[in-house]
């Protein structure tokens, strides 16, 4: 079945792939593609969104997509810096801010006649972000909402289907950014909303079975949700052709790689666990920079599928259950301006010497969108509200090098701080939560006795799709509980702190 879609363009905003998510929320399916590489504009596009961008549209080198296929014969919407552009390359004027727009502001003036404000009050709260400020629109451009100081917060364009928000109705912090987009998405351009959780399973299952046809799989799994996913898909898909390996790397939770393995095999999963520990821990040893440890966590996980793939009798392929965040913070999107971030063990293809093709059926969803599609192949409830783990375990959550000693203390941690949560009814309350060794001694006091021991830092989020998060106020008397515990049960640990900053402009794992 061919979905409608919508393309978005991208310019590097930080924000392009909040687009896709808020698109893809209203069971509409979107592609994010960079600026200077459109896609051929064919009856498959049904509308486009121009995203913002860290430029200014004024810079020598802003970027200058070309939209003679687009403007005036798509529906057309155009944020923040997309919105400056179509005002600056038809006749308008941009011009620097007295002050820098950021943060929160209020809808002064609304025009009600406006299909796409339809629903907006007065009052209403957007999120601005922006150097810049339309000065003058083009002669045949209307002004449809401003803020006190921002004239033109959005406008329509005469006899077309083109539009502009100067600020940002993806991000949360705009209360009718939703009704905005969905305003666009249905009313204006006609979407029927049929991309849905039951439409993907049935549409990935039949593509996996043409893309696989009788060749037999590889797949590693790690516990988490993505994965596991990605492998109830290619079983659906596929059957016993799907071999899945669960790797202990000497980097799990506590006890994880006994219990997950045995809920995988009670899940029917043709499954075999692998011991490789000691593997892991020569790899990394004297490693402290965290590019390096995911770079040998990456290669060693390679080697390990190579090694058991090669015990399975004609493997072409190795699944991954990569998911989009994964490739957008790895590499700019589609080649396109974003920035990269840092890399994911389980992106970047595979070398020469493993002779394998990779198929990654999960990398164009978000972590959101892969809980409701396992929820609808009636995945246990309880494996898909696990909070996210990163690939390489542990290893990136010792700030430093990695020994077995301090991958033995963190499991005893890490443990103590989730097995806490979810006694006292916090677990599902948090998107991520974890515990952080950090590269520091302190000084202590035990007993009469002076230490000088480790400390550790415990790190809760609260977020949809991993792409921003807000640390969590958990409560006082829960945190000092836990950090007693965890002082008085955990031999080296004499300090415990919490992580109160968010994503941006901090990352959730610290490396």
């Amino acid at each position: 079945m061919e979905h409608e879609k919508i393309l978005i363009l991208d310019f590097g905003s930080q924000y392009t792939q909040l687009i896709a998510r808020r698109v893809r929320e209203l069971n509409i399916y979107s592609e994010i593609h960079p600026y200077n590489n459109i896609p051929e504009i064919d009856v498959s596009w049904k509308a486009v969104i121009l995203s913002g961008s860290p430029h200014s549209v004024r810079d020598k080198n802003a970027p200058m997509p070309d939209l003679k296929e687009i403007k005036g014969k798509l529906p057309l919407l155009g944020i923040c810096f997309g919105a400056q552009h179509l005002v600056h390359e038809f006749g308008g004027e941009v011009l620097p801010s007295n002050t820098r727009e950021y943060g929160r502001a209020n809808l002064s003036f609304i025009e009600t006649r406006s299909s796409l404000m339809k629903g907006v009050s007065v009052g209403s709260q957007v999120w601005m972000s922006h150097g810049d400020t339309i000065s003058m629109i083009p002669k045949d451009y209307n002004i449809i909402a401003s803020t006190k100081d921002v004239e033109v917060a959005a406008y329509s364009v005469d006899n077309e289907l083109t539009f502009g928000l100067q600020f940002h109705p993806e991000v949360y912090h705009s209360k009718d950014g939703h009704i905005i987009l969905k305003n666009f998405l249905v009313d204006i351009c006609g979407f029927s909303q049929d991309w849905t959780p039951s439409a993907f399973v049935e549409e990935t299952i039949s593509y996996l079975r043409e893309k696989v046809g009788k060749d037999k799989v590889v797949l590693g799994l790690s516990g988490g949700v993505d994965s596991t996913v990605a492998a109830v898909l290619l079983h659906k898909a596929i059957g016993d052709q799907l071999h899945c390996i669960f790797v202990d790397n000497g980097l799990l939770r506590k006890g994880e790689f006994d219990s997950v393995l045995k809920q995988y095999q009670g899940m029917g999963l043709n499954v075999k666990g692998v011991d490789a520990k000691d593997r892991f821990y020569k790899v990394l040893s004297g490693l402290s920079d965290p590019e390096k440890k995911r770079k040998a966590i990456g290669s060693m996980f390679i080697d390990v599928f190579d090694d058991e793939s090669q015990l399975i009798n004609d493997v072409k392929w190795l699944a991954q259950g990569t998911i989009y965040p994964d490739v957008i913070e790895s590499v700019s999107v589609n080649g396109g301006p974003s920035q990269t971030i840092k890399s994911h063990h389980n992106v970047g293809g595979l070398p020469d010497y493993m002779k394998l093709q990779v198929i990654e059926p999960l990398n164009t969803l978000f972590k959101d969108e892969v809980r409701r599609i396992g929820k609808s192949m009636n995945i246990d409830k309880h494996l898909l509200a696990r909070h996210p783990f990163p690939g390489p375990g542990l290893a990136i959550r010792i700030l430093g090098d990695v020994t077995k000693e301090k991958v033995s203390i963190l499991q005893e941690v890490d443990y103590i701080f989730i097995t806490a949560l979810q006694s006292s009814n916090l677990y599902h309350k948090v998107w991520q939560a974890g515990a952080i060794f950090l590269p520091v001694q302190s000084v202590g006091v035990m007993g009469d006795e002076r230490t000088y021991e480790n400390a550790i830092a415990l790190r809760a989020v609260e977020s949809t799709d991993g792409m921003t998060a807000d640390w969590v106020h958990l409560p006082h008397e829960f945190l000092a509980r836990v950090s007693n515990e965890i002082i008085n049960k955990v031999k080296g640990i004499n300090r415990v702190v919490y992580d109160i900053s968010s994503k941006p402009p901090a990352t959730i794992e610290w490396e």
